[in-house]
Parts: C-alpha cells; structure tokens; sequence
C-alpha cells in the first residue's frame, strides 16, 4: 500500500529526539520488561517515536515484517491494507497515539522474502505517566498463519464428518425402496420378454439403466461417509494398480484409448487400505475425459523422501486451474453427471494412509493426478 506522507527529514526533529529520550527514561517496554526477555519471546515487539520512527526492536519483529526506519512504511511495505479501501497506516497509528486507544488488525496478509503470512498486529499508544503527553506507540505482531491453517482444518474435517453423516442417512433410506422397484422392474421385463412386447420393454430397460445409475450414487454416498476402510494388507503397489486397469480395460477399448504403463521395480509392498477404490476412479475420470479417444499413462516411482508416487497422466480436456482443489470437494463436479463424490473419496482415503493426491494441467493438454503414498514401517 502506498504511504501517503511528507518527505520526511534525515534529521531527526526535535520532538522525535524527546520521545526517543522520554521511551529509553522510562524503561518502556523493553526497559520494564528486560531486554533479554522482550528478545526471547516468539512474537515481534517494536516501539516507536511520535514520528513514528523505530526506537526499538526486538528480533523476532524483524522475521516478520520488513523492518526500515519508520514503523508505518514498515508496515505498509509488504500489505496493501488489512482489508479496507483507502486504508492509510500512518493515518492509522497517528490516530491511536491522539486517541489512547488499542487497536488490532486481525489476519493480515503480509508478504515477506515471496511468502504470504497472516499476521496479528496490535497497535497500542505510550504516554508519559505523569503528563499523559504521548510518547509514541508499540506494535505487537504475531504470525498466525500455522493457527488459521489448522482452524480450517479442524473445520473442514467437521464439515466433511457432517457430510458423511448425512451420505450414509440419506443412502440408507434410499438403498431399501430402489432395490424393491429394481426387483420388480426385473420381474415384468422377464414377462415382457416372454410375450415378446418390444415397446414395454424399451421403456422398462431406460427405467432400470436410470434406476442403476441411483444405485451407483447411493453406493459413492455410502463409501463416503465411511470412516473406516479394510484390506490392509501388504500388497504390491502394481497389483493394485493392475487390478484396476483391467477392470476398466473394456471401457479404454470401447473408447480406442491406450494404457501405458511405467512401473519401477524397487518400491516395496504396501499397505493396501482400498487403494483400489482410488485408482479405479482416477482411470474411469481419465476415461471420462477422452470420450474421442487418447492415451492414458501411469507410472509409478520411489520419492526421495521414501514415498510411493503414482502418476495418473491422460490426453483429455483437461480442467479450469482455479478447480485444482475445489475438484476433490465433496459434490463438486465439472461433469453433466457427475455425483461429485469420487475424486473426494479418492482424497479420503489417500489421506487415510497419510498420503496426499494433487491435479495439475499438463503442457499441451490433459490433466496429471499424482498420488503420494509413505512406505509403512512393516516392523
């Protein structure tokens, strides 16, 4: 944000000079509390002049923010504004030190060396005790980037435990009265068949695919609210993957779309934890995404860091980058179709094997799935 201010002398004035010498007489802050505690502890700590000139700082102020002569530019260097039009930080500071009053300008982001930081930055005014003439201020920073990321995902987790709630009601009162008119859709299309009435049976047979397509939702409902997942049993990374290709092999062919596969050889067994479930639905979406035809790669590799990487890489339309995280939301889908569900299971359990799954576009086109998995300690 541009600092709206005079230019400033390079000599200190003459009031600046009294509020420097009033703050270090007075023992303010870091006099009272001891310069090696002010330094120790983990939030920023500054203390400025009436002209706003930095008196004193203690070190962990100078990680969080871009410390320069004056405390406002300070601020103002890395921030556009806490949020509000037309916000002035001198303005603002001078205003609390006419004031007395404390203000606190939550969750500001701050850019500092290419990284963005939410802090909590408390502005407060110091006087004279026994004049009240001000002496200048303090400014008291916090980083709150790490506590704002674990409250959202504290709350994503309950929101998606609500969810999960509500999938599996909702599934279980539909599962009973769909598998009664599945039944009996079955039954009459047998008699139709039999008396050999074409039309009845046309109608019957788009009654039963859209009633499939209700029992296919209600399955990904129920898959997604549960919380739990067997089959833990080591396995070997490429049977897994395997089984999954062949599953959907018939639909690749249909489609005159080739499989590639690139597998290494040195990634140990692993835990399976439905992992199945997850590449089955990376393939199907892959499929999904080619419906003229293309190519499919996966290929699997050991990190560095120990970790299982699978790539999942097709030649199709690929999708809008600003959906690379909202696409594994539950219900979120960019299909005519789509339930939404599957790529957020596919999310829950990676993550349930303390894995991570991430989407990116690919160059030239198609869209690349990676799935992250630790190697378990077997001992």
């Amino acid at each position: 944000m541009p600092v709206h201010r005079k230019q400033r002398s390079k000599k200190p004035t003459r009031s600046g000079d009294r509020a420097k010498t009033d703050i270090r007489n007075d023992h303010l802050i870091f006099g009272l509390l001891g310069e090696s505690i002010v330094q120790s502890l983990p939030i920023g700590v500054i203390a400025f002049d009436s002209d706003l000139k930095i008196i004193e700082a203690n070190s962990q102020a100078s990680k969080l923010i871009k410390l320069g002569d004056f405390i406002d530019e300070s601020l103002a260097k890395g921030t556009d504004s806490p949020g509000v039009p037309g916000f002035d930080w001198t303005k603002q500071l001078k205003s609390i030190m006419s004031t007395g009053k404390t203000r606190e300008f939550d969750s500001v982001h701050y850019k500092l060396n290419g990284k963005t930081k939410l802090l909590q930055i408390l502005c407060t005014s110091l006087k004279k005790a026994k004049t009240a003439r001000s002496l200048g201020g303090a400014v008291i920073i916090e980083d709150i980037t790490e506590k704002v990321d674990i409250q959202r995902q504290l709350a994503n987790a309950e929101r998606l435990a609500t969810v999960g709630k509500l999938a599996s009601k909702v599934a279980h009162e539909l599962n009973n009265p769909m598998d009664g008119i599945l039944r009996y859709i079955n039954l009459t299309m047998r008699i139709i068949e039999q008396k050999k009435l074409e039309k009845p049976k046309e109608y019957l047979t788009q009654c039963r695919q859209g009633l499939m397509r209700m029992v296919h939702i209600v399955s990904e409902l129920l898959e997604f609210s549960r919380r739990t997942y067997t089959s833990l049993e080591y396995v070997e990374l490429e049977q897994i993957i395997e089984d999954a290709v062949r599953t959907m092999d018939p639909r690749a062919g249909a489609c005159n779309i080739r499989i590639l596969r690139n597998y290494s050889r040195n990634i140990p067994q692993i835990r399976n934890g439905n992992l199945f479930q997850v590449f089955f639905n990376l393939i199907k979406n892959a499929l999904e995404a080619m419906p003229a035809g293309g190519q499919l790669s996966i290929s699997t590799r050991l990190a560095a860091d120990n970790t299982a990487v699978v790539e999942f890489r097709d030649t199709g339309t690929g999708f809008p980058k600003e959906y690379a995280d909202a696409i594994f939301e539950p219900f979120f889908t960019t299909k005519d179709k789509g339930t939404g569900l599957g790529l957020a299971i596919c999310k829950d359990i990676t993550e349930r094997c303390q894995g991570r799954i991430t989407a990116e576009n690919a160059h030239g086109g198609g869209s690349i799935f990676t799935v992250h998995l630790p190697m378990a300690d077997r001992t």
